[in-house]
């Protein structure tokens, strides 16, 4: 049973590893469509910035020119009052009016401009953010952990997993999943993304970097993770939080040796996001089913003992049943005899006339010996 498991399992393992070759293919492609898309948001971001500041620009001359024409108007409304007294109050409360519409205008664009600055300068503040958490090598790492613990949790139960796993020699794995026997399989995430950002600008140079980075990272979960007489298996995770990193190291070679080879030979599995998700899936399953064998164990450990109780109580009903039927043929008997001995009884307080010959009953005695096989 054990052995189909594992097959079933392998068989899973190895069409999920392949459908997430064309998922992570996919991926990659997506995300240097979101980086291209990054790139082409901080261009716009600058590009409207520069438009701003043009637009201020404008808004200050136009605030020129309207108190040019405001002093323009007021001159012209002094004159005009100066020189004939036929302007009318109305016309007054007119020119006021536009004054103070052009006024308000003025005011509302001044303030939608200053939300299109603020929203400018928070959009510049999140892109530096997240620039931040990809460009430092410790905050790459925690966001690795981050993601790791979210697919262990979302995989398996809370029991079958440590995170921060603490070795004798003083290293700490990223996680552990916790195996039968107290067997323990070492995770340990870790993300080299510099190196593979320079790749697009430097070319071959950089892809050595890259081949040397990582099998650094390999030597060093060899080493310090897969450790058998402290209960881990004979192979490690490497768990690289992007896509297109993993799908880099996938097509990356060392002095003509592939990567995955070299992984191999130190015997420590690469995996990304999705194919993790893979074998914790299969991982999860396999420990189901040796829970499942388990039981069925128990439970046929307990069907063992009541089939033992029921033959001891077989043997004690047999028992029982003997000494009834012993205890029926001696109720017979006995009812035989009582009958007899009602009848004789009978005969000898008959009249005298009336009683019938003695001599033809059978038993001449009121209670006969018991017979040997009456039973007690």
């Amino acid at each position: 049973m054990s052995t189909w498991i594992a097959a079933g399992a392998a068989a899973a393992v190895l069409f999920l590893l392949f459908w997430q070759l064309g998922q992570a293919l996919q991926l990659r492609r997506r995300e240097e469509e979101t980086q291209n898309r990054m790139q082409q948001l901080q261009r716009d971001l600058q590009t409207l910035a520069g438009q701003a500041q043009a637009f201020s620009q404008q808004i200050g001359q136009m605030g020129q020119l309207v108190g040019q024409k405001m002093d323009s108007v007021t001159q012209a409304l002094h004159k005009g009052v100066a020189d004939s007294a036929q302007i009318t109050a109305q016309a007054q409360a007119a020119m006021s009016g536009e004054l103070r519409s052009s006024r308000d205008m003025l005011a509302r664009v001044q303030l939608q401009l200053g939300e299109f600055q603020e929203a400018g300068r928070g959009m510049s503040q999140a892109t530096q953010k997240l620039q931040e958490i990809l460009g430092g090598a410790k905050s790459r790492g925690q966001l690795g952990e981050v993601t790791l613990e979210r697919l262990l949790e979302d995989s398996l139960p809370s029991s079958q997993y440590s995170m921060q796993y603490r070795f004798s020699s003083g290293e700490t794995a990223d996680a552990v999943v916790l195996l039968r026997d107290a067997k323990r399989l070492a995770i340990d995430s870790k993300f080299p993304l510099d190196a593979y950002r320079r790749m697009a600008a430097e070319g071959d140079a950089a892809r050595r970097d890259f081949a040397t980075a990582i099998k650094s990272h390999v030597d060093a979960i060899a080493k310090k993770y897969i450790v058998p007489e402290e209960g881990t298996l004979d192979f490690a995770l490497m768990f690289v939080p992007s896509e297109n990193v993993y799908y880099e190291l996938l097509v990356a070679d060392s002095k003509g040796q592939p990567m995955p080879d070299y992984c191999r030979e130190r015997r420590v599995i690469a995996v990304s996001p999705n194919t993790l998700y893979a074998y914790l899936c299969v991982i999860a399953m396999g420990l189901r089913g040796l829970q499942i064998e388990e039981d069925a164990r128990r439970l046929y450990a307990n069907l063992s003992g009541m089939q033992r109780q029921m033959e001891k109580f077989a043997e004690v009903f047999e028992t029982l049943g003997s000494h009834l039927k012993n205890a029926q043929q001696t109720y017979g008997a006995a009812d035989k005899q009582l009958d007899k001995a009602e009848n004789i009884l009978g005969n000898m307080l008959a009249p005298a006339g009336e009683q019938p010959d003695v001599a033809a009953e059978s038993e001449p005695t009121l209670f006969p010996a018991r017979s040997a096989n009456s039973g007690s």
